[in-house]
């Protein structure tokens, strides 16, 4: 009940007890009328000036690490807090490694991270707890929800609290063995660890034709020019280009649903190539028919070969969810000719379609360097000019 339900009553007693003579009438309708304006003050004042925080060692990890988590919670003013109660949304995958910490909440796959604490005037508490990343994906922690009310706990308030946290665990990187690649030759082009080799995005200039040169390198008006045939000449340069393509769909009708443990070894196996193909040289770019968390469409991340790429590529794998917004197909065809001419193709996928096998052999012709992974039950069909990884997923 709130003090203007309470006021009537009080008003009626404290007017009896003045008409009947009857002390004790007047003495307890006051004193509940003070207790009652006191606790109404307290509860308007509880919850102002209290401060709560969040403080990660690591706000990214692979499944299976482990980070710490300091909290605090702070009353900046002098009135002091009998109790207040913290309930913070916490993800299932990120939990604290103290599971007693946190309660099942109504809420699908997040928790309840709960505390209760006494806090006088000026007061801060810091608490201090280890989190276990479990499961890849983009989570967020928060929002919190503090409550507190009047001593006599006759009212209470609550206030929820801005800030929430975002967490990131990657995909589990796996051995190159585990995806039948060579450690020491992974994509099975690269003779010389410093190769050169021409960049057809980068002209220098012409030179006259040689029997060698392939037909389609010829500059025809510098051939009209001079009577002769002439050929482009590209900007020789020693980093190698190698794309990534994810296929997400774990079903030729991808609408139907997704098997989740298929599409994380996908997943995996992508991270896996990314990872090792900067560590080995190369500018890596990423291609996915996937929608990223609270996004609606594919996504295409360029090569590149900065120090910030490989934490890019993995922040991405960590967010790609099943939803699937075009034909895997499709999708390789118009985001190509975006793709550097010589470029290592990777193709990742469990589903290995007519379409599929139409398309990359149609590719095969401008794209030298291509390599289908395979997680389908069964075997691809025999892709001349294209390396072939079959590996089942049940058999991984």
């Amino acid at each position: 009940m709130s003090v203007k339900t309470w006021a009537p009553i009080l008003a009626v007693a404290f007017l009896g007890g003045i008409t009947s003579g009857n002390t004790a009438l007047i003495v307890i309708s006051l004193a509940v009328a003070l207790v009652l304006g006191l606790a109404e003050f307290w509860r308007r004042q509880a919850l102002t000036g209290v401060h709560y925080q969040r403080r990660f060692q690591y706000l990214r990890g692979f499944p299976g690490e482990q980070t710490d988590v300091r909290i605090a919670i702070e009353n900046r003013k002098h009135l002091p807090l009998t109790w207040l109660r913290l309930a913070d949304l916490w993800p299932a995958a990120a939990n604290p490694v103290d599971e007693s910490l946190v309660a099942p909440s109504a809420v699908v796959d997040r928790n309840i991270l709960t505390a209760l604490y006494s806090l006088a005037g000026r007061q801060r508490i810091t608490r201090a707890f280890a989190i276990r990343f479990r499961q890849r994906g983009v989570y967020t922690v928060g929002p919190a929800e503090i409550t507190s009310g009047d001593p006599f706990g006759i009212f209470q308030a609550s206030r929820q609290l801005p800030g929430a946290a975002t967490l990131t665990v990657f995909p589990r990187i796996l051995p190159l063995e585990a995806i039948q690649l060579s450690a020491q030759d992974p994509f099975g082009d690269q003779a010389a660890r410093k190769r050169l080799f021409e960049d057809p995005n980068r002209p220098v200039g012409i030179r006259a034709y040689h029997p060698e040169d392939d037909f389609r390198r010829v500059h025809w008006a510098a051939t009209a020019r001079t009577g002769s045939l002439q050929v482009k000449v590209y900007q020789a340069v020693t980093s190698q280009v190698m794309m990534v393509y994810l296929n997400v769909a774990t079903a030729s009708q991808y609408w139907l649903g997704t098997r989740r443990d298929l599409l994380e070894q996908l997943i995996s196996i992508a991270a896996t190539l990314a990872y090792h193909g900067i560590q080995d040289g190369y500018a890596v770019g990423l291609v996915s028919n996937g929608a990223l968390a609270h996004a609606d469409r594919p996504f295409h991340i360029p090569p590149g070969r900065s120090p910030a790429q490989l934490s890019t590529l993995l922040e991405a794998l960590a967010a790609v969810t099943p939803y699937t917004t075009a034909p895997f197909e499709e999708y390789l065809v118009r985001t190509l000719p975006q793709v550097s001419y010589g470029a290592t193709l990777v193709v990742v996928t469990s589903l290995v379609s007519p379409a599929l096998v139409e398309t990359l052999l149609r590719l095969k012709r401008y794209r030298a360097h291509t390599t289908l992974i395979s997680l389908a039950a069964a075997a691809p069909p025999d892709l001349p000019g294209i390396r072939t990884l079959h590996l089942p997923f049940d058999a991984v």
